[in-house]
């Protein structure tokens, strides 16, 4: 499982319905999620996520987490995180989770993040999606949990 995180001042995904997930300041997740990933390891990242200090404190130092930043969450399925660009110029996704694996370990992820009291918006699973965002910083922060 991967999540690709972004400090933003702003983000906001929009589909053919229109605006679905929208924050301030806050963290912009992108989650991709592997075939053999499990439960367990969706609460180990989004516990890690959470608690992730990429948010500066009174000195400026990156040394503060989202909820102590008074941030949000934007989560966003992306199964092309996983996409492999070894072989050729076609990314191969066959490490990617199928869907009907994927969808109920997101919702596992969103809903862990949510326990945390954590304000969390999303997108849509598996729509089409403009995401847009103002990257704060800007940081990009690329974090993982295998199997």
């Amino acid at each position: 499982m991967r999540a690709l995180i972004q400090r933003v001042s702003a983000a906001k995904v929009v589909t053919g319905d229109g605006v679905t997930g929208e924050i301030g300041p806050g963290l912009l997740i992108f989650l991709g999620i592997r075939f053999n990933d499990d439960p367990p390891l969706a609460e180990k990242l989004a516990q890690k996520v959470t608690q992730l200090r990429v948010f500066p404190d009174s000195a400026g130092k990156m040394n503060r987490d989202v909820k102590e930043s008074g941030g949000s969450l934007l989560i966003v399925s992306q199964f092309t995180l996983y996409g492999d660009t070894r072989r050729g110029n076609r990314p191969s996704f066959s490490e990617s989770a199928p869907a009907d694996v994927a969808e109920p370990l997101y919702e596992a992820f969103v809903q862990y993040c949510r326990t945390t009291g954590l304000r969390v918006e999303t997108g849509v699973f598996q729509a089409h999606m403009e995401v847009q965002l103002t990257n704060d910083g800007p940081v990009t922060i690329l974090c993982s949990a295998e199997n």
